[in-house]
């Protein structure tokens, strides 16, 4: 990770503000897109979750987390808060919130893994063209989208559902809190599956058949129209960002392929936290959208296409939380064989996104005897969700034949050495690990820097990159057999969505 001491941070400063599913994190970076030494700030927090599939937060709760994160680093920063010349921020793509007359929440924020609104998806699917939706949108029509949440809503909580004024991600609310104005980006609208794609604008002919107008979602703007001031609360709370331009927040999936130098189709970038994705950068104005794959936003002129699992590193935290692991399970793990355990695992234990996007998918395990152990089964979990990525590599490599370097980052991968050999082994081809730890805030840095014309590019400042891991040929013809027979599972016991 490229760091650089404060003594020797070159101005302009980027305050970045990076929101996942688990944590809240404010790292300050310099004009070379250098995190600086000793400026990061993190708060954990929470998601709530329901037997029937509920996964969600409250909102007020979540954003004051979000403004102590930036409470605690302006005051590590001190008086080189004066040097902070932007905010920029990203958060998790697909969520949601209603917000009310009096501009607070009205509902809890709805998150991409929340998957009750699968038969609402189902009973969309029946009203409209899902092919066209997927090739205006990027998206299919599936429960981590707002539309299948908004008829969802509609249902289940009409009397709530009707009072909301606005409906808002987490960052237009982040944004709506702090400044008072109402605006989306670009990236954030392309993760909600309202957004047409090659016309920015919100999709007309979807919001038609949902029970929501389109002066209820924000105006959209890009990354070249910041907000600047703050409301009279957060302007005594941070006096130092009153005039700082905040810049409109980014998907986390596209600020961490900016971050992690994949900036265009040449690289695909793998990422694994809570959740697992492969993607790439296209620069372009318009995009076709490659079958079983999505596709969103960056900017105006950069689309970022890939697909995701809805399943990583909360598969390793339930295997070592449900199956009591102890400290000595990944040195376990490295004494079973590849597929040598005599199991066929499908990992959808939070639902399936990328390639076939059916929200019924859930985790199933065949194969099990008297002698299977609890390494076994973890191994097990750990191959499946990596044949889920090379699924999803087959097609993006048939679409973007170019793209033939792989960069691996995000915390649970790059703590897991047998998992990273696993995915170069399965791919049948190298994999270089990023030793960019905060991928995701510098790839939103670098946005911001561009903006105020600190660099002219998003490349210019090149990742420092670590070992690359060749694959293991054998062993990659062991789990070639192994994908197929993960795909006659799917195929007899998945129903269909």
């Amino acid at each position: 990770m490229a760091t650089v001491a404060v003594r020797d941070a070159h101005t302009p400063l980027v305050l970045t503000i990076d929101v996942g599913t688990s944590s809240a994190r404010a790292v300050i970076y310099d004009a070379h897109a250098r995190a600086v030494e000793g400026y990061t700030a993190q708060t954990a927090h929470d998601m709530d979750t329901t037997a029937d599939g509920g996964v969600f937060c409250d909102a007020d709760a979540l954003i004051e987390r979000i403004a102590s994160v930036i409470d605690d680093i302006l005051k590590i920063v001190g008086d080189r808060a004066a040097d902070i010349a932007g905010v920029a921020v990203d958060t998790f793509w697909h969520n949601v919130v209603g917000v009310g007359t009096d501009g607070t929440a009205i509902t809890p924020l709805y998150t991409w893994a929340d998957t009750r609104s699968a038969d609402a998806a189902t009973k969309l699917r029946q009203r409209v063209d899902e092919h066209a939706v997927h090739d205006r949108t990027g998206c299919m029509i599936h429960p981590m989208y707002l539309p299948a949440k908004f008829l969802w809503l509609a249902e289940t909580e009409p009397e709530i559902f009707g009072r909301a004024t606005y409906w808002m991600s987490l960052a237009e609310y982040l944004t709506f809190r702090v400044s008072g104005t109402r605006a989306c980006s670009l990236s954030m609208a392309s993760g909600s599956g309202l957004l047409n794609l090659n016309e920015n604008r919100w999709d007309t002919a979807l919001l038609a058949v949902l029970p929501v107008r389109e002066e209820q979602l924000s105006p959209l703007v890009d990354v070249d129209a910041p907000v600047h001031g703050l409301t009279p609360v957060y302007a005594a709370r941070w006096p130092a960002l009153v005039t700082v331009p905040w810049y409109p927040a980014l998907g986390d999936g596209a600020a961490s392929n900016v971050g992690s130098g994949g900036v265009d189709a040449r690289r695909i970038a793998v990422n694994a936290g809570t959740s697992t994705a492969m993607r790439l950068v296209q620069a372009s104005e318009t995009v076709a959208v490659p079958d079983g794959l999505w596709a969103y936003r960056v900017d105006r002129t950069h689309f970022v296409v890939g697909g995701a699992e809805s399943n990583g590193g909360n598969v390793w935290a339930w295997i070592e939380s449900k199956l009591r692991a102890d400290d000595g399970l990944l040195d376990a793990l490295a004494m079973v064989p590849p597929d040598g355990h005599g199991l066929t695992v499908l990992p959808f234990l939070a639902g399936e996104r990328s390639p076939n996007y059916n929200a019924y998918a859930r985790g199933a395990v065949t194969g099990i005897s008297l002698d299977t152990t609890v390494p076994e089964i973890a191994r097990a979990m750990l191959e499946a969700i990596t044949y889920r990525l090379v699924l999803m590599h087959r097609i993006i490599a048939a679409a973007y034949p170019e793209a033939r370097e792989i960069i691996i980052s995000g915390a649970a991968l790059l703590h897991n050495p047998l998992w990273m050999q696993m995915l170069a082994d399965a791919l049948g081809c190298p994999i270089t690990v990023s030793d960019e730890a905060e991928a995701t805030s510098r790839g939103a840095a670098l946005i911001a820097l561009e903006q105020l014309g600190a660099i002219t590019a998003w490349d210019v400042h090149p990742i420092e990159t670590g070992r690359t891991l060749l694959p293991d040929m054998e062993t990659h013809t062991i789990y070639a057999r192994a994908i197929e027979r993960q795909e006659q599972l799917y195929r007899a016991v998945v129903p269909t969505r």
